[in-house]
C-alpha cells in the first residue's frame, strides 16, 4: 500500500469554515481540471456515499467511497466501496490554530497492479498530492504546506 500525506495551514479561514468547505465534495470539479465529477448520495450529516471520476495519466479513474463525517473531531474518514483502486482509504483532519486552520490529509491506496507498482504508484501519489494541494487552495484561499516537504510542494495563494 502506498501512503500520501500532507499537512497545511490555511490562514484565511477558521477551522469550522475549512471543515465545511472540505466536506463539500461537489465543488471539487470547479477547483481542478483533474476532478471530472463527484456525485454525492445521501444528505446525512454523518455519512454519504460519493462517486468520483478523475483524470489519471491518459485515462480516467472511477470509484465510489463511503465518507464518514465527525465535525466535532474535525475528521472525515473515507473508504472505497468499489472502483478502479484495489483499495483506497484515508482521512481529513481539520484543527484550529492561532494562524487559522491546520488541515491534514492522509490516504492509503493500492492500484492493484503489482508488476507496474514501481512505475504507477509514484505517479498516482504525486497526482493525488498535487490535486489535494490545488483543491485546498481553491477552497480555503492562502494555504501553506508544512509537511511533509516534497520538492514540488509550494504555497498556494489565491
Amino acid at each position: 500500500m502506498r501512503t500520501v500525506s500532507l499537512r497545511a495551514i490555511a490562514t484565511e479561514v477558521d477551522a469550522t469554515t475549512a471543515y465545511d468547505r472540505i466536506s463539500d465534495f461537489v465543488r471539487y470539479p470547479e477547483l481542478t481540471d483533474t476532478v471530472i465529477s463527484v456525485e454525492v448520495d445521501g444528505a446525512d450529516h454523518q455519512a454519504v456515499v460519493s462517486t468520483w471520476t478523475v483524470k489519471f495519466r491518459r485515462g480516467l479513474m472511477r470509484w465510489t467511497e463511503r465518507d464518514t463525517f465527525d465535525p466535532g473531531a474535525g475528521t472525515i474518514d473515507f473508504i472505497q466501496l468499489s472502483g478502479d483502486f484495489a483499495s483506497l482509504r484515508g482521512m481529513w483532519r481539520v484543527t484550529a490554530t492561532e494562524e487559522g486552520a491546520e488541515i491534514e490529509f492522509t490516504a492509503e491506496f493500492d492500484l492493484g497492479m503489482p508488476t507496474l507498482a514501481d512505475i504507477l504508484d509514484p505517479v498516482a501519489e504525486s497526482a493525488l498530492r498535487d490535486n489535494i494541494t490545488v483543491i485546498l487552495g481553491g477552497l480555503l484561499g492562502a494555504v501553506r504546506l508544512v509537511a511533509p516537504a516534497h520538492p514540488g510542494d509550494r504555497a498556494i495563494l489565491n
